[in-house]
């Protein structure tokens, strides 16, 4: 594991980002832990607020949330306004304000990454099969803004990462009511470890991409 002295991780009440704060307490880094109770991702003054609470310089901020409803669109006929929008706040907007409050508090000079659990379907490219309308719109919507905002952080800080990384599917709550037929279930706590590993090999050339959990680059 890379030398993260300090970390973030958003989201650490959740299965994987409980496994996150797991193992990097466990390789001696000194972990900041948010959750619901402290911060809510469609409230910008709590991400703010938060930000406030943490000293810079951090090396490493994870966001691992995420919202899939429980009864993800199958057909243009199960569309609404409502879901959409909520999609969109937890999974794209969230992380993105997450990012404006946190990115300012990135180690300067050296090494330090920034990552928010993005998902394959999310991908333009790779979308055969249709379906999950809110969910690949939201996650998409999460990648071209990892995408734009590792261009601004590039200009201030060379050394650092802004990537989207893709867990695979995890047995958590929120995969629980998908999980026939997968087959690759992982434990939040080798998808934890399997991201650290990705995330310690990036360069910032690899700065503004989504990576699965396997190292693979995933298309936009």
């Amino acid at each position: 594991m890379s030398d993260w002295h300090r970390a973030l991780v958003v989201g650490a009440s959740g299965g994987i980002g409980a496994a996150f704060v797991a193992a990097l307490t466990a390789a001696g880094a000194e972990v900041h832990c948010l959750s619901h109770g402290e911060l809510d991702l469609e409230d910008e003054a709590t991400i703010a607020a938060a930000a406030a609470r943490i000293a810079a310089p951090l090396d490493l901020v994870i966001v691992a949330t995420g919202w899939l409803g429980v009864t993800p669109e199958k057909a243009m006929r199960d569309l609404n306004a409502a879901t959409l929008a909520r999609y969109f706040a937890v999974n794209a907007t969230g992380p993105a304000l997450v990012a404006k409050h946190f990115l300012p508090l990135l180690a300067k000079g050296r090494p330090a990454r920034f990552a928010a659990l993005s998902a394959r379907v999310g991908s333009i490219a790779d979308n055969r099969l249709g379906g999950w309308y809110g969910y690949r719109a939201s996650k998409a919507a999460l990648n071209q803004l990892i995408r734009t905002l590792a261009i601004e952080l590039a200009r201030t800080r060379p050394q650092a990462i802004c990537v989207g990384l893709h867990p695979g599917t995890v047995d958590t709550g929120l995969s629980a009511p998908f999980q026939r037929g997968v087959p690759e279930l992982f434990t939040p706590e080798h998808s934890a470890a399997a991201m650290l590993d990705v995330l310690a090999r990036l360069t910032p050339a690899d700065s503004g991409n989504c990576y699965a959990w396997d190292g693979s680059c995933i298309a936009p």
